[in-house]
């Protein structure tokens, strides 16, 4: 295990920069999923302390939330996603994940380590600070849906502006990047289960078959993107798993299929699973099958607020951040449910890896972690003297 110095230890910048690389891989080498952060909870709740940052008592059985100023209006809100994945590393670091099959392979430990930063910068400035900043510590991203927790605790009542990071390993460390309107996508899942009549390979027209149908269907189901939804709104609709038969010389009755559709657009995202049904119960019908659609919805796209997302890019100017527009990124982001009640942003930071988010070799640069602190507290006092 990593120690971990007391922050008040940290009396330099280096001392603190040290401190939150400490953090991060402390967390980092025992990695919880989600819903499951009761180990990171408690470590971010003793760091908090040492620093007396004051927690909020709210409802919520993993993660937390903390405070620092006035406790009056305006409240602006600062968020970090605290859960790991199901995935079993391979980095061979030093600090490398301890337990089996768990491991932070998204940077939710830097985008942790970093947002503890700038709550330690900001109580050291909380005097100075023209109302109140709720530093959120959210557990169950990778989930979709612990935001949605978050917002039913009614932890972030009355805030008027929100930001958030992921950190993005496409760029270079100094590298900052937003946009406004949508930066990530929509997110939903869907299984579809295709009945016909089994039958002996041999003799196919005894039965109805399941896997020529469900071929038929995962072929159709590519014109929601090419045919039935404009050219100019981008839409995925991706069949991932295939499962139907167990043997050679037999025609399955049954085939399940699964996959993910991604949008910007809510009208569309709203009309993709009526079109899904309308393809696939047509297609079973023709071929004399059956086929049922079960749909998973998840996260909305996370859509930017167009004056809070330039103030972040003016604020990255200022904290001397190369500064990019970011193109949308088809991957989802549980943020987007905070940006659909409370307006505000969410931002990427150069983390400059060799390997994508959830590589099992997946790492970041802890260059990186100190800037993006300073640049959060930075923002958060800011949007606050805005506000006010």
């Amino acid at each position: 295990m990593t120690n971990v110095t007391n922050i008040k230890e940290a009396t330099s910048e280096q001392a603190l920069s040290q401190h939150l690389i400490e953090v991060r891989r402390n967390l980092h080498i025992e990695p919880e999923l989600s819903n499951e952060e009761y180990k990171t909870t408690a470590k971010i709740r003793e760091w908090l302390t040492e620093a007396n940052i004051r927690i909020l008592d709210v409802p919520l059985a993993t993660g937390l939330i903390a405070e620092i100023g006035s406790g009056q209006d305006p409240i602006v809100a600062i968020r970090c996603d605290i859960d790991a994945l199901p995935i079993k590393e391979q980095t061979n670091l030093p600090f490398a994940s301890q337990i089996d099959g768990k491991m932070h392979a998204c940077g939710h430990d830097f985008h942790t380590a970093a947002i503890l930063g700038a709550a330690y910068l900001l109580k050291a400035r909380e005097s100075e600070l023209t109302g109140t900043v709720r530093v959120l510590f959210q557990p169950a991203e990778e989930t979709g849906h612990g935001a949605t927790s978050v917002l039913a605790s009614g932890g972030l009542d009355n805030v008027s502006a929100i930001f958030g990071l992921h950190n993005n390993p496409d760029l270079p460390v100094g590298t900052f990047g937003t946009r406004t309107g949508a930066l990530t996508a929509g997110v939903d899942r869907f299984e579809i289960m295709i009945r016909g009549i089994g039958a002996h390979a041999a003799y196919p027209e005894n039965g109805v078959d399941s896997i020529v149908t469900a071929a038929q269907i995962i072929l159709s189901l590519q014109t929601i993107a090419s045919r039935i939804t404009s050219a100019t709104e981008p839409v995925i609709v991706s069949v991932t798993r295939i499962n139907g038969g167990n043997t050679w010389n037999v025609l399955p009755e049954v085939v399940e299929l699964e996959g993910t559709v991604r949008t910007y657009n809510e009208e569309i995202r709203r009309l993709i699973p009526e079109k899904i049904n309308q393809i696939i119960k047509g297609t079973a019908a023709a071929a004399g099958a059956e086929a049922e659609l079960h749909w998973y919805p998840g996260p909305p796209a996370t859509v930017n607020d167009g004056a809070w997302a330039d103030f972040t890019k003016e604020i990255a100017t200022l904290a001397d951040y190369k500064v990019l527009d970011l193109s949308p990124q088809m991957g989802g982001e549980d943020f987007s449910f905070y940006l659909q009640q409370i307006p505000g942003a969410f931002v990427n930071i150069g983390t400059n890896s060799a390997y994508g988010l959830h590589h099992p070799q997946f790492d970041v640069d802890e260059e990186a972690l100190l800037p993006t602190s300073r640049y959060f507290a930075l923002l958060a006092e800011s949007a606050l003297k805005k506000l006010s």
